[in-house]
């Protein structure tokens, strides 16, 4: 079992610092530095970071169990929203039903979940939260997420330009070269140079984290938002974690699975709401929330399933 404190507390400096810094940047520096840094990250940080840290990840043959309960938790997290969204007696407007559904079914497992693992369960494990993200997030985002935000929203893109789009992500060909890469020997400074460069790229996903909430200014809606994120965060990686121990998977596989499916809303649920015209307010404060609201479930998973 975890030691919570000594865990939590190197997690929590990187998680609070980072998003902390990136906060203030936020406020003082141009908005055309979140957005640079954001291009910059999605094609060359988060790629480069992706192929440095496969070289030490466990390719083991228990990898495909990662994609497969990723795709369940989102199908059972977008079920459980259209659920509540039926039993519920008050009447709610067509773009703000799809976006209570996109906030419940998909999570920020790339730029935030990917610290939060290597952290908690080193860079051997990384493949998992990759995996999970790759087959799971971005297919599931863009995917069934495209599917439902078109049904409940009014496109201002095609459907196949979105598509292409997904196909375009750097992370396929960054995910091909890793495989490669890794194969590469590579002298013992070159190496720590590489891991130091990864741990930067990570850095830098916490700081643009804080800028893009530092410019969230919507944090209403409480109650919708509250039913959201208990379908997200707290209910989907209970019963998937039970799941899983169930199975007879435990230890860090385990761990790996459930904090990447008890993170907060992605920010693909933004851009996804921005493109076909739903509730721009309900998504945003779940993100807001969600965000600050992992600080404190989080010890409640390691203690779990640690």
């Amino acid at each position: 079992m975890f030691d919570l404190s000594a865990q939590l507390m190197p997690l929590y400096t990187k998680l609070i610092g980072g998003v902390l810094v990136g906060w203030l940047l936020g406020r003082i520096l141009p908005k055309s530095t979140c957005t640079n840094l954001g291009k910059f990250l999605f094609w060359v940080g988060v790629p480069l970071g992706n192929i440095i840290f496969l070289r030490w990840a466990d390719l083991s043959n228990t990898l495909w169990i990662s994609p497969l309960i990723a795709l369940m938790a989102i199908i059972s997290g977008a079920t459980l929203a259209a659920i509540w969204l039926k039993l519920q007696s008050q009447e709610w407007t067509s773009p703000r039903q799809g976006s209570f559904v996109l906030t419940s079914m998909v999570g920020n497992t790339g730029y935030l979940g990917y610290p939060i693992v290597l952290t908690l369960a080193g860079e051997q494990h990384f493949a998992l939260a990759l995996f999970y993200d790759m087959f799971g997030t971005v297919i599931g985002a863009y995917g069934l997420g495209v599917i439902l935000a078109a049904y409940f929203g009014k496109a201002t893109k095609q459907h196949w330009q979105l598509f292409v789009e997904t196909l375009r992500n750097p992370i396929w060909w960054a995910f091909a070269f890793g495989l490669f890469f890794r194969q590469v020997v590579l002298p013992t400074p070159v190496e720590s140079t590489l891991k130091g460069i990864g741990w930067g790229v990570i850095s830098l996903s916490l700081v643009l984290i804080g800028m893009r909430l530092s410019q969230l200014s919507s944090f209403r809606q409480w109650r919708s938002v509250s039913i959201s994120l208990g379908i997200k965060m707290l209910l989907i990686p209970l019963i998937f974690g039970l799941i899983l121990a169930g199975l007879g998977i435990h230890g860090m596989t385990q761990l790996v699975l459930v904090l990447q499916m008890a993170m907060p809303p992605a920010f693909a649920t933004l851009v996804l709401t921005e493109t076909y015209a739903l509730d721009w307010e309900l998504t945003v404060s779940a993100i807001a929330i969600g965000s600050i609201g992992l600080l404190l479930t989080l010890p409640m998973w390691v203690f779990l399933f640690g």
